[in-house]
């Protein structure tokens, strides 16, 4: 018996684990339904969280890094208490998603944490499940699931996979500053009764056009819902990116709804695609000083 109990505090002696989350540029559509839920539909983007846990059963805490990260570190926490595991450890966290951005910076920190503490002690940790924990922490997106899908991010719930898309490029601008993403989603949306029911049949519409890998509709869509959100979260420089997608005959708009990244939506198949990546670009570089892009996960 104590043999055993020596192999097992051995077995979870300094075990390493590993997890990443992408990110995903704001949302295709987002808004509320005719039933009152707030939703948003997910564009994973080919930006990562990643993150190591080392668990180190001989200390009282847990340490992260960046010490910033005081989410992900409550997250480890709980997810540690829950499974009755050591609470001690190193959580390190590296991320190429801006923060504050509305490109899902901490849904992919805390999603990634999950699954590096799930891999280091080779947990099962089913995705309804992280779901109620991440609930406990703040309004999550929903890059915990492959693809693009329906999400209530305010409940931290599946509401539907979508399916994947073909390669998108997303030519953005970022216009400064940051948006604290759960105080944005306390405040009510201003929409009426028949805008609720006009995103019903948005979100019918984007899951039809993405069966049908329908980017040009996909497009309107995105640019549809970007148009509703200045009325939440104005951007300034709208109208101007408005006029340049119209312009090179993108997409169509994309923005980051709670926070403050705005792009222009291209198909690398289009075959005019070089072009309009360069003149999206230049114009962009002109109005805002500085340029990203980022390409879709497929």
């Amino acid at each position: 018996m104590q043999l055993k109990t020596q192999l097992q505090e051995q077995s979870l002696f300094c075990r390493i684990g590993k997890g990443t989350a992408f990110g995903t540029f704001g949302e295709l559509l987002q808004g509320v339904g005719s039933d009152d839920q707030d939703f948003l539909v997910t564009l994973p983007i080919q930006r990562y969280s990643t993150v190591i846990f080392t668990s180190q059963p001989d200390r009282e805490e847990l340490i992260v890094s960046p010490s910033s990260k005081k989410k992900s570190a409550q997250l480890a926490k709980n997810i540690l208490k829950y499974f009755n595991l050591p609470q001690g450890g190193m959580l390190e966290i590296v991320s190429t998603v801006p923060v504050g951005k509305g490109l899902a910076s901490s849904s992919a920190d805390l999603v990634a944490t999950a699954r590096a503490i799930s891999h280091c002690f080779d947990i099962e940790l089913e995705e309804e499940q992280l779901e109620t924990m991440l609930h406990q922490i703040e309004p999550t997106d929903g890059v915990m699931y492959e693809g693009v899908v329906s999400f209530y991010h305010r409940r931290v719930k599946l509401q539907q996979f979508l399916g994947m898309l073909p390669p998108l490029t997303i030519v953005s601008i970022d216009e400064g500053g940051e948006v604290d993403t759960v105080e944005f989603n306390q405040f009510p949306k201003p929409f009426t009764e028949e805008e609720k029911q006009g995103f019903d049949q948005l979100l019918k519409n984007i899951a039809k056009a993405i069966t049908a890998q329908d980017l040009k509709r996909i497009g309107e869509i995105s640019t549809h819902s970007a148009v509703l959100n200045q009325k939440l979260k104005k951007k300034k420089f709208f109208e101007h990116v408005m006029e340049i997608c119209n312009v090179i005959h993108a997409l169509g708009v994309i923005v980051t709804h709670s926070g403050t990244c705005i792009g222009i939506l291209l198909s690398p198949e289009d075959e005019h695609y070089t072009q309009q990546l360069q003149t999206a670009y230049d114009k962009l570089y002109e109005l805002a000083g500085e340029v990203t892009i980022y390409h879709s996960i497929s």
